[in-house]
């Protein structure tokens, strides 16, 4: 075995070996020729025709080579412990490192000639290894018996095998080790590689050279049967090193491609660079991505030293170019002179996403089957970039989106979302009764700034405000912008050794004095006044909704009584005590039928208008305050103990009426609004199956619509109460999908069936390339994880029309339906069902031949 050329980056380190293995080759020939031999016994052949048909016998089983791929190199396996028996037979022992060193050079001055073009100093490596191989084996070999002219017996069968095998070794041997200097690899794998390829042409050589010199033995003229031998012998390796080179290269190439299913695009890079290098043995491996700013990042490796990333500018017309000067090794430095460059474009769709460069030194030029893996492997790693890429853009867009929603645009603050969640968790994470304060902020006046100076100036003032409030406020502390000129700070760190009204006061009259200094906003000086109401409450007994409520109560009261603080008194606060009234009224609606009742509203299948569900909508027909809808009663709900049986009362109504379609054969299924804190109910899954079971509905038939909240939410209990649910087999749609709450990680913690498109990106997808990129990525993502997409509040025929180009199935909204009484819902249902059936027209007429 001989190790093929990889290029000139390891001739330095192979040049020592080179030098040694040469002196002791030189030695043994030297030392063999010299040392006295015995006579050959009288014959034809004089000692000079021996030496000669020996050196002949070597060369020939050099000739008959075939090569091997281990790691990035070529290993060539040959005839040679056939030639090694045979030339034993032939001419005395001492003679065959000589006949090797002249035969195997001559070989090989021939191979590079006509095939490899090898340096000279290759073809001396690789004659010198062989002659030190051999040398090893007859002194093996001799030690045990002299096989010279002597009559094949199985103790000289023995030694000759024996010496064969050392041949093998130290051939072998001497091959990894030249790879492992060339490449810095470790030895051990690349000799069991090519030992283990050797194996069985090795038993054949045994046998071959064991054969031939029975044949000698006996009758000489045997031997002419031995060359269509050799030829199938020759043809069945090489078909056997085609097939284990096949399985091994698309046994590399499945674990190659199972190694790009990555979501990120330097993990994908990276596996692409090193199954490249691993499936066609490459020198070196280069990955250029291509970036949405033209720009590329490049991944260049070798398998030996660590992975290359470089930044590169935008290419234009200079590409082209510069992958041809790539391919004639000069340039950017990937290649060198002599080396075979396959560059493959990465496109998926015709969309370009880079480029795949690989480096094969001259030995190993790809043939057909290499081009056709190379192909397939570039198709996977482009799909692979081009799904990091889509996952990175996704994932920009879902942080923008939920960055947005929690977020004031103009001041980069938190909005009336954010205090309300973050509020809430920092709430919880104090003890109870600890003193919180909550300061709620309206500037003075600011409508005549817009008057008279412009919104733009209206805006660099509240951009000055929430500059000055920020250098306000401590750590630990929540700010944010309400709505229009409003602002809230939340203090949780009020000092437990005097009173803490006090404290709260002192520190918004000190926020007024600080924003009253003069700043100037569109050329013009003015004062900052503001209005700030004050609430001071312990933690526990009420949430940031009703902490915001009573700080609004007391800024309007500050307004009106000309003071620039107030603080809140529930003296003065009407709503409290209406909200105790309204809790008891509805205890008496709960135990009526006749008050609290379903407005029922239908969405569509955009394609065939058949019913994709119904979503059943609460509505309170109050006998003293009228038509309510859930805005003016279900945030009290929400805050009761009432919320238990109110989500049951609900339910039960909808199941009713969705047994009652069962009675008219639609299987159309009913949606029903969860709370967030009815998650937190361990019986509510025992209550809903009891539901179902009573209504005998199908669990299939019942959907629960959970907001966004929910996501951010790390209680186990939550995480108990949907996965019971989804036991029983009911579907959990997630509402206001893209509103910023929800987090992709909540889809694989806890499976849904349905998204449901928020409406106000559906209002604003005609004019906001932002909201039509969410609707479009909320569909796809949709149609990847294999849910319902139903966008809410379509209002327009054109609003229809972009959801069904974007690939929008479904959709609710008053260009539908208005939300309708239940006992209209079921003409409703029949109408679209015999509509969306009548579209379905048979191909013949029944009977028809």
């Amino acid at each position: 075995m001989t190790a093929a050329r990889e290029g000139t980056a390891g001739a330095g380190r192979t040049f020592v070996l080179t030098l040694i293995v040469l002196v002791a080759a030189l030695s043994a020939a030297v030392v063999g020729l010299v040392t006295p031999a015995d006579a050959p016994p009288a014959g034809p052949l004089s000692p000079l025709s021996r030496l000669g048909i020996a050196a002949g016998v070597m060369a020939l089983a050099q000739l008959g080579r075939l090569r091997l791929r281990v790691a990035s190199g070529l290993v060539s396996v040959t005839w040679g412990e056939a030639a090694l028996i045979i030339g034993l037979y032939l001419a005395p022992a001492g003679w065959l490192p000589a006949a090797t060193f002249v035969g195997a050079g001559l070989a090989w001055l021939l191979l590079s000639f006509f095939s490899d073009r090898r340096t000279p100093i290759e073809i001396v490596h690789v004659t010198a290894s062989l002659t030190v191989a051999v040398a090893l084996a007859t002194t093996i070999t001799t030690a045990f018996g002299d096989p010279f002219r002597q009559p094949l017996s199985p103790a000289l069968a023995g030694a000759l095998a024996l010496g064969a095998l050392t041949y093998l070794l130290v051939t072998g041997w001497l091959a990894a080790l030249t790879l492992s200097l060339r490449h810095g690899r470790p030895i051990g794998p690349l000799l069991l590689r090519a030992l283990r390829g050797k194996l069985l042409m090795f038993v054949g050589n045994v046998l071959v050279g064991l054969v031939v010199i029975a044949m000698l033995d006996r009758d000489p003229r045997w031997l002419l049967l031995l060359p269509p031998a050799l030829w199938l012998l020759q043809q069945m390796y090489g078909h056997r090193l085609r097939a284990e080179e096949e399985r091994r290269l698309w046994q590399a190439f499945a674990g190659a491609t199972r190694e790009l299913n990555q979501l990120d695009e330097r993990a994908v890079a990276t596996a692409g660079v090193a199954g490249a290098l691993t499936l066609f043995g490459a020198e070196r491996v280069v990955v250029e991505v291509l970036r949405p700013d033209g720009g590329r990042r490049r991944y260049r490796g070798d398998g030996v030293s660590a992975l290359e990333e470089t930044d590169l500018p935008a290419r234009t017309a200079a590409r082209a170019s510069e992958a041809s000067a790539d391919r004639q090794g000069a340039g950017s430095g990937d290649v060198e002179e002599g080396d075979e460059v396959e560059v493959r474009p990465l496109a998926v769709g015709g969309v370009p996403v880079g480029d795949l460069r690989v480096r094969f030194t001259r030995p190993i030029e790809p043939d057909a089957r290499d081009q056709m893996a190379l192909s397939a492997f570039s198709d996977a790693l482009a799909s692979a970039l081009h799904d990091a890429a889509t996952h990175r853009q996704l994932q920009v867009l879902t942080d923008r989106a939920r960055y947005e929603a929690v977020h004031d645009q103009l001041t980069k603050l938190a909005n009336r979302a954010a205090l309300l969640l973050k509020g809430d968790a920092a709430l919880r994470r104090l003890d109870r009764d600890t003193p919180v304060a909550l300061l709620l902020l309206d500037l003075d006046h600011f409508k005549e700034v817009n008057d008279t100076l412009g919104h733009a100036a209206g805006d660099d003032l509240l951009r000055a405000t929430a500059a000055r409030l920020g250098a306000l406020t401590h750590s630990g502390e929540l700010l944010a912008r309400l709505d229009g000129d409003e602002f809230a700070l939340l203090v949780t760190g009020l000092d437990d050794s005097e009173s803490s009204m006090p404290q709260a006061l002192r520190r918004a009259r000190r926020i007024v004095e600080e924003l009253a200094a003069p700043t100037e906003v569109a050329g013009v000086t003015m004062s900052v006044e503001v209005s700030v109401g004050v609430v001071v409450a312990a933690a526990g007994t009420a949430d940031m909704a009703e902490l915001v409520r009573r700080a609004e109560n007391a800024m309007y009261q500050a307004k009106t009584g000309g003071d620039s603080v107030a603080w809140y008194d529930s003296a003065k606060d009407e709503a409290s005590t209406d909200r105790l009234a309204l809790l008891a009224e509805l205890r008496e609606a709960l135990e009526f039928d006749d008050q609290l009742v379903l407005a029922l509203q239908p969405a569509v299948n955009l394609s065939t208008g058949a019913p994709t569900g119904v979503e059943a909508l609460i509505r309170w027909r109050h006998p003293r305050r009228g038509a309510l809808s859930p805005v003016d009663f279900v945030r009290v709900i929400e805050g009761s103990d009432l919320l238990g049986p109110f989500t049951r009362y609900v339910v039960d109504k909808a199941l009713a009426v969705a047994a009652e379609w069962a009675e008219h054969g639609m299987d159309v299924p009913i949606s029903v609004n969860l709370s967030a804190r009815s998650l937190l109910d361990p019986r509510l899954p025992a209550d809903i199956a009891e539901l179902l079971r009573r209504h005998r509905v199908p669990a299939h038939r019942l959907v629960l619509e959970i907001t966004e909240t929910v996501v951010l939410s790390e209680l186990e209990i939550i995480d108990e109460v949907l996965g019971a649910l989804r036991d029983l087999g009911v579907q959990i749609s997630v509402d206001d999908f893209g509103t910023g709450f929800s987090s992709l990680t909540f889809l694989t913690r806890i499976p849904v069936d349905e998204l449901k498109v928020d409406r106000s990106f559906v209002r604003k997808m005609a004019d906001s390339p932002e909201a039509a990129a969410i609707v479009r990525t909320t569909v796809g993502l949709g149609r990847e994880l294999g849910l319902r997409v139903v966008a809410e509040g379509v209002e327009t025929a054109d609003q229809r029309a972009a959801l069904a180009a974007l690939g929008c199935s479904a959709a609710q909204g008053y260009h539908f339906f208005k939300p309708m009484p239940a006992d209209k819902i079921v003409a409703v249902l029949r109408s679209l069902l015999d509509s969306a059936q009548a579209q379905v027209f048979p191909l013949r007429a029944d009977g028809a031949s």
